[in-house]
């Protein structure tokens, strides 16, 4: 027997479960069924959501997933399927902006990290980003100021050093990703660092960290005593 929305009790539908209750409060069952708004002649948006939901192993699969795959859901198509597809690509905009970080100042490289990470999430290139603060510790700037390929990235010190004046800051930390996941430091990495580090003592500028992402973990050229602002 089809089971459809309307059949629900009211205070038990996802619309008003969400309203009543928020958005995080729903299952991803009830969030699908709401994104579908409608089933089809023989399921609901409930039965189509837990179709998906079985068919895709794990939500998070929603950020790899094609629409050619998702149309050959029956009872998905191309009309669902491209609903589906930008509300996933609004949710990387939205929080995994490259303004996304939410910190007024730092005492340690894991704080950094922990509010900064998400940036990374699923990129596919090395990204390489400037924080700037001033001599409170206040961050008062963040540039992404190269996007590289798979494995390189290539950095030049005057960009760095450009909105370190422009945003008259009297620190920097740089950060960037291993797209591997490996967070060790490559030959690159320590020579762009050594340079850097050397630049901005000669500018009154220091450079006081230079942190790598990788999968779920960190490097911290600081922290493992491979800088010294002198």
């Amino acid at each position: 027997m089809l089971l459809r929305i309307k059949d629900i009790p009211k205070c038990e539908r996802p619309r008003e479960r969400l309203i009543s209750c928020g958005a995080n409060n729903l299952s991803n069952e009830e969030l699908l069924s709401i994104v579908f708004r409608c089933g089809t002649k023989s399921k609901s948006a409930k039965e189509l959501s837990l179709d998906l939901l079985k068919e895709i192993k794990s939500i998070s699969n929603l950020k790899d997933i094609t629409i050619n795959k998702l149309s050959l859901i029956k009872g998905i198509g191309v009309s669902k399927a491209t609903i589906i597809l930008a509300i996933v690509e609004l949710g990387r905009r939205i929080f995994l902006t490259d303004k996304n970080i939410d910190f007024s100042n730092y005492t340690n490289s894991q704080m950094i990290y922990n509010n900064i990470k998400n940036i990374f999430f699923d990129k596919k290139q090395e990204y390489f980003f400037c924080l700037y603060f001033d001599n409170r510790q206040h961050l008062i700037g963040q540039e992404l100021l190269f996007r590289g390929t798979v494995n390189r990235s290539v950095v030049h010190p005057r960009e760095v050093f450009k909105y370190a004046y422009l945003y008259s800051a009297t620190s920097i930390i740089c950060i960037h990703n291993h797209p591997s996941g490996d967070i060790n430091p490559s030959k690159e990495d320590i020579i762009l660092t050594n340079s850097l580090v050397s630049i901005g003592y000669i500018n009154k500028i220091p450079v006081v960290d230079h942190i790598i992402v990788g999968n779920n973990n960190y490097y911290s050229f600081a922290d493992n005593g491979k800088i010294n602002s002198r």
